[in-house]
């Protein structure tokens, strides 16, 4: 099949098309379907499509393994995984930390997660983030990361495993590192579990209990000018859970352009609160985050997101 047959009918699998660059690279971009036309292509779409339907995949894994298995050699596929490797964000060293760490993988890989509530579904989804010190194996974590981001626990434990080979991405790879693949895959699935399980010290009530801690070791904040979601914020979080510590970061400058981004009038929009409190004692994360979305009923509708990483004081000390 011609170059330019493939990258239409890559368009018309997603609603971001895979742009062949001067090396061949099918990069994902993020230009929108739009008006492009891609009836041309519907024919061939259907001919050439897998059937995944046994297979659970979120619609973004849909979409990618849809896309790699109509790439048609090895190397090309190769060299988009490398693409990918290339656009993973950068993470923090406090996630390269031995319980992050997937094990049977020939290179180092770390991966983590943290729980966002989608306003739109009304449902809390994983967000993955990691790293790797082998370029290939990042781009698989990439690929992970991407298709499984976004979605539920129970969504992302649907998935089978089989798509990789599927997406003929097994096929570039040697024993090694599909086995690596499939251990990164599993330690995703169980870290979702755990981020919406039980916490193991007994059951909790439904909605989570706020106890104040001591009014001694309560951080405190000085108020900003012209930050009126921030001061509103941190003037709820430090007065009900009496935290240890607590710091929200405006994050709005790195969003600029995106959806949602204009914020409330002052463009505050994004932000990421990392707070430590007795209040989150016994509660698994999902009731965590509940518990600061519960508090923030009135600022949460003013801005876009609200990236969270709270711990108890024991949490931090172990």
């Amino acid at each position: 099949m011609a170059r330019a047959s493939i990258t239409g009918l890559l368009a018309a699998l997603s609603g971001a098309i895979f742009a062949v660059g001067p090396s061949c690279v099918l990069a994902f971009s993020s230009t929108p379907l739009g008006a492009r036309s891609t009836s041309n292509y519907r024919a061939t779409l259907l001919q050439m499509s897998v059937d995944t339907s046994t297979l659970g995949l979120t619609p973004e894994l849909e979409m990618m393994t849809q896309a790699f298995a109509t790439i048609p050699d090895e190397k090309t596929r190769h060299k988009q995984l490398l693409y990918m490797a290339g656009q993973l964000k950068a993470i923090d060293d406090s996630v390269r930390v031995p319980e992050n760490k997937v094990p049977g993988c020939l290179s180092t890989v770390h991966v983590d997660c943290d729980v966002m509530l989608d306003e739109e579904r009304g449902v809390s989804v994983i967000n993955y983030f990691g790293d790797s010190d082998g370029l290939l194996t990042k781009g698989l974590l990439a690929l992970l990361i991407r298709g499984l981001s976004g979605c539920t626990a129970d969504e992302i434990s649907q998935v089978n495993p089989e798509f990789v080979k599927v997406a003929k991405i097994s096929q570039s790879l040697t024993p090694g590192r599909n086995n690596g693949l499939l251990n990164m895959f599993a330690v995703m699935k169980q870290k979702a579990r755990e981020a919406e399980a039980e916490p193991s010290s007994g059951d909790v009530a439904d909605e989570p209990q706020i106890e104040a801690g001591d009014d001694d070791d309560t951080a405190t904040f000085e108020e900003v000018d012209g930050k009126p979601m921030y001061n509103a914020m941190m003037g709820i979080l430090t007065s009900v859970l009496k935290p240890t510590t607590i710091t929200l970061i405006d994050n709005s400058d790195q969003h600029a352009g995106h959806a949602g981004s204009k914020g409330w009038e002052s463009g505050e929009s994004h932000f990421s609160l990392d707070v430590v409190s007795d209040a989150f004692d016994g509660l698994n994360l999902v009731q965590r985050h509940k518990l600061i979305y519960m508090l923030l009923t009135d600022v949460m509708p003013k801005i876009h997101a609200l990236q969270i990483n709270a711990k108890s004081p024991s949490e931090v000390e172990a």
